[in-house]
């Protein structure tokens, strides 16, 4: 296949709002991330970027050659940034590669002592301690809990989801709650035993944890939801922090990974918010039926087709996890077919998403 490289980026200006759209998955390599200058602030959101999954079907080189693309223009906008966002700590989601990009940044990140799972928590103390050694010649210094760490059972927060019928998958879907809820609360004790990461301010770099936080710079606020699900509830894949930029009258929405949502709560949450322009994940369809089964399909496709209906978006942009899936469009035609302006980062620089050319070779010359 043919390999190419956007030369000319694009812009979407709301006002005094610059938003580019920088790379995520229809580009050929995993990642999610934008950047944004408000006139008050200089951002970037979840700097990071992974190679295809093995199954994806491109050559080795060709894989590695899209990571190597997405680094390059993603450490020229970590340059430009002043404000780095970090929603959690998968590889596609953070810029763990010339740590020194970091000096003189303010980081925004995802709380690393609680709402995470066991793998995320080891990739972030990684890289803050490797952070801290690097900018400020130190060694990182945990501090010990000084309050006891009390929390809910998040099915609490899901009314939505929690009263939805699942006829005859209802049972199948209680036992699998009880099982979520007791590996929950099993992940409560360790996060109250670790010895916390610590918030940094030095001359050297700012960081802050900002779960369910809110910032102000000059006329823009950003505001950080709390942790949700990435993915089902009980996700073993940890939580996400999603990300609101406000300015003015205009207002930019980036869900990082909800895996759809598939979570109908969430749906709700995002309709309420109803901003100017949306970043959505779609669900992880290529995973079908290993890690998400036709029912949760079903219900993210039941939940975007619900958004995309009720929101007054210029733009909705869906990629990320849904387009790793040559037939995500094929997947989700009702879904295109209610809404024809959903868009991906591919096609905003007018070139059709990788999975989407793979598919056309693949199905359409038969």
């Amino acid at each position: 296949m043919a390999l190419k490289m956007v030369k000319k980026r694009r812009e979407i200006k709301l006002d005094d709002l610059i938003i580019v759209p920088i790379w995520s998955d229809s580009m050929g390599a995993k990642s999610f991330s934008v950047f944004i200058d408000t006139g008050d602030v200089r951002i970037i959101i979840d700097p990071g970027a992974s190679i295809m999954h093995p199954s994806f079907p491109l050559s080795d080189e060709e894989k590695f050659h899209y990571l190597e693309q997405a680094h390059g223009v993603l450490k020229k906008f970590m340059i430009r940034s002043e404000l780095i966002i970090i929603t959690h700590y998968h590889y596609d989601h953070f810029y763990h590669r010339d740590l020194a990009i970091y000096r003189g940044k303010n980081i925004l990140a995802k709380n690393p002592n609680q709402y995470i799972n066991e793998s995320q928590r080891e990739r972030a103390l990684e890289f803050y301690s490797s952070l801290i050694h690097e900018l400020m010649g130190v060694e990182l210094e945990l501090m010990e809990r000084e309050k006891k760490l009390k929390v809910k059972d998040p099915l609490k927060d899901l009314i939505i989801a929690s009263n939805k019928d699942f006829g005859d998958y209802s049972l199948r879907r209680k036992e699998l709650l009880e099982k979520g809820r007791k590996w929950f609360f099993n992940l409560v004790e360790k996060w109250s035993k670790w010895k916390l990461i610590p918030e940094i301010k030095s001359g050297e770099i700012k960081i802050n944890f900002i779960d369910d936080g809110t910032y102000k710079f000059g006329k823009t606020r950003i505001r950080f939801y709390k942790p949700l699900f990435h993915g089902i509830e009980f996700s073993r894949l940890g939580w996400v922090i999603p990300v609101i930029i406000e300015k003015n009258d205009f207002k930019i929405l980036y869900t990082s990974d909800i895996n759809g949502p598939i979570i109908e709560d969430y749906a709700e949450w995002i309709i309420n918010e109803n901003p100017d322009v949306l970043f959505i994940d779609g669900p992880a369809t290529y995973m079908i039926p290993y890690t998400i089964n036709m029912i949760n399909f079903r219900r993210a496709k039941d939940n975007l087709i619900k958004i995309v209906n009720n929101i007054d978006a210029q733009y909705i942009f869906l990629d990320h996890h849904l387009t790793r899936d040559l037939r995500y469009r094929v997947r989700l035609k009702d879904l295109y077919h209610k809404r024809k302006s959903l868009i991906t980062f591919a096609e905003f620089y007018k070139t059709k998403p990788l999975a989407y050319k793979l598919y056309e070779e693949r199905y359409k010359r038969r």
